[in-house]
């Protein structure tokens, strides 16, 4: 439980991890997901005082609290930030092969969505891989993150 100050002295975390949650949208995650499940497209919400791009979308700037009126299209690629590989399910059942979660942080924004990585093995995986969205076909989108079938690595 000390402070890394140089990533290298940084230790992966061996036990369980237990965590529970629950997302609601909100009226921005709902513009945002309603625009996932019809058009394909992210969008975020842009501060015009501190020229910061959310996503996901927020309502207020969490630099300087300003309304956020004005929403943006914002790529669907990104940038692997930091990633995990699990073994589990929720129900704590073996997964038949491990998964990648990754936090990516969107090109050009000021965030990002932790979701699954796709079409790459987990040892192949690292920090600041670029990636795309692949999402699912528009008739099986029901707005909601996933929608967004995975994120598959790119050439960039």
């Amino acid at each position: 439980m000390e402070k890394v100050n140089i990533v290298t002295q940084a230790q992966p975390w061996v036990d369980r991890f237990p965590l529970t949650g629950r997302y609601t949208y909100g009226v921005a995650g709902e513009r945002f997901f309603r625009e996932l499940k019809e058009n394909g497209r992210f969008f975020g919400t842009r501060c015009t005082a501190c020229d910061v791009v959310y996503v996901p979308p927020r309502l207020y700037c969490l630099r300087c609290f300003a309304p956020l009126e004005e929403w943006v299209e914002v790529p669907s690629t990104g940038t692997v930030h930091t990633f995990t590989v699990v073994h589990q399910d929720l129900d704590e059942a073996p997964l038949p092969t491990p998964e990648v979660i990754a936090f990516v942080q969107i090109d050009g924004c000021d965030g990002g969505l932790v979701h699954r990585l796709g079409e790459v093995a987990p040892e192949d995986v690292y920090i600041g891989m670029s990636v795309e969205a692949v999402l699912k076909p528009t008739a099986e989108r029901q707005g909601g993150l996933t929608d967004i079938a995975y994120f598959r690595p790119t050439l960039r």
